[in-house]
């Protein structure tokens, strides 16, 4: 559609001839107008971020749009080449697949946009990202590579104290081979697990990601790198210690495979309810009473060596083999916190299990909760974990996306687009 633009508008009046006079009066003037039209539809434009400028945020996507048309060329170049992004279906609006920047780095950024009526804007720009003063770390476990039990939280510690932990929470990531619910709970300003509602699922594969690189801890203190760490769990070993039957029963996958008689703590020495972690795996093991407290002087005092032990708790209660007590096993409480049971059923059920394999212990009058003594994090009831999460419940996220998802992604990441 045309409009006018610009108006000139001249009064001509015809001459009328009387008797060879010259004569206005009378005469109607005719008023002519001539125009000039324009297109105002604006060309074009291009506009991208980050703009042109240094200091930079590397928390920083870049994004490049074509206003009224489509980029038909795109090209950010980083200090590693070129960097991949995603065009839309529209052809307005070029995105970066990677999330953030490197740091003290810089870019330059080219793109060339068309509309509908064959006009093109072109763009060249170049920024460069900040250069901090301070960094901080994070470790992650279990560590890269170990098969450990289904009752191992994944934990998070940072070498700095971490004040802005909903945004440090949020750059966290856990994959896995399928899907389960968790969450992320602080412990204190250094630490924070993530574990599922219930007990992870058995025989997984599991990836935590860190993308701290552009995330402040603090003002000031950012996350010097993203990484990344694979680590497995084994197929499920729950052993459930019952103090009033004097059993315990052992559950692989789920399956009870053996029903064992124990003894538990007698009064005052009591075995804690709970679900533990195992922390230690000894063939053996000096058991003193002394490292609790217990003088040379009691009567409760003892000194022996355990075999086939396993470590439940930081204040020393285990599994273990008692040959010693084997008349109260399957009947009675004897022992000073410690789950016991024969030689034979101790080196059976040693064998079973590994370091974050699980014992539920129930049914003894002290209820151990989510006091650190030992991994106690399924002590803590679930509306209480999430309490001390800043980014709540989620789905763990897939290792390995869909395939025919993955195709269709990559058929749009690009580092360069010409679009014909």
């Amino acid at each position: 559609m045309f409009s006018v633009s610009k108006v000139r508008a001249f009064v001509t009046t015809p001459t009328c001839v009387v008797a060879g006079v010259f004569v206005l009066a009378g005469c109607t003037p005719t008023l002519t107008v001539t125009t000039q039209a324009t297109d105002p539809t604006p060309l074009v434009s291009i506009a991208a971020n980050p703009e042109a400028g240094t200091g930079v945020d590397p928390d920083t996507q870049v994004v490049v749009e074509a206003e009224l048309g489509r980029l038909t060329q795109v090209s950010v170049l980083g200090p590693e080449g070129e960097v991949p992004g995603i065009l839309s279906e529209d052809g307005s609006r070029w995105t970066a697949t990677e999330t953030t920047l490197d740091y003290s780095a810089s870019y330059t950024i080219s793109a060339q946009a068309a509309d509908a009526r064959g006009r093109v804007d072109t763009m060249n720009s170049s920024f460069s990202t900040l250069e901090p003063e301070k960094f901080f770390t994070a470790q992650v476990s279990p560590n890269a590579g170990e098969v450990v039990g289904v009752g191992e939280p994944i934990v998070v510690n940072f070498n700095k104290k971490v004040k802005n932990k909903a945004e440090v929470e949020a750059a966290l990531v856990v994959r896995t081979s399928q899907p389960v619910l968790g969450a992320w709970a602080w412990r204190d300003n250094r630490t924070v697990e993530f574990r599922p509602k219930a007990l992870w699922p058995g025989d997984m594969d599991v990836q935590v990601d860190l993308n701290l690189t552009g995330v402040q801890a603090k003002p000031g203190v950012f996350g010097k790198t993203n990484t990344s760490d694979s680590f497995s769990f084994r197929p499920s070993m729950v052993s459930v210690v019952d103090a009033n039957t004097h059993t315990m029963n052992v559950y692989k996958a789920g399956e009870l495979i053996r029903t064992i008689p124990v003894t538990t703590g007698k009064p005052g020495f009591e075995t804690r309810s709970g679900t533990k972690v195992l922390i230690t795996k000894e063939r053996s093991r000096i058991m003193d009473a002394a490292t609790g407290g217990t003088t040379l002087e009691s009567p409760d005092y003892y000194r022996v060596n355990a075999e086939y032990a396993m470590r439940m708790t930081y204040s020393g209660e285990f599994v273990h083999a008692a040959p010693w007590s084997t008349g109260s096993q399957g009947s009675a409480n004897v022992s000073h916190g410690c789950v016991g049971m024969s030689t034979a059923n101790g080196e059976w059920w040693w064998n079973q299990n590994e370091i974050g394999d699980v014992v539920v212990v129930e049914n003894t009058p002290i209820i151990q909760g989510d006091d650190g003594n030992g991994l106690t994090v399924w002590n803590a009831p679930w509306d209480e974990w999430l309490a001390k999460s800043l980014t709540g419940p989620q789905f763990t996220q897939p290792i390995t996306p869909d395939p025919a998802a993955q195709d269709s992604l990559d058929a749009l990441v690009i580092s360069s687009i010409s679009i014909s």
